[in-house]
């Protein structure tokens, strides 16, 4: 009754695979930058005990100031 369309793709798609074929080695540099911003090494118990300890507290309401 109703045709599938199972090779639709989208204007979005097209785009980014366009874009993948025309600058090589895009992949490999997105996953660079992401190691070097999200990926981080796991931090020691010591080194987060410290981190814990060291933050200061908030006030409720850091905008109004003690008068």
């Amino acid at each position: 009754m109703f045709k599938k369309q199972s090779m639709y793709e989208s204007d979005h798609t097209k785009f980014i695979k366009e874009l993948k074929e025309k600058t090589p080695g895009m992949e490999e540099r997105q996953q660079a930058g992401r190691a070097l911003l999200w990926d981080k090494a796991p931090t020691s118990l010591d080194e987060q005990r410290r981190i814990a300890e060291s933050r200061l507290r908030q006030q409720a309401y850091p905008y109004q100031t003690k008068v």
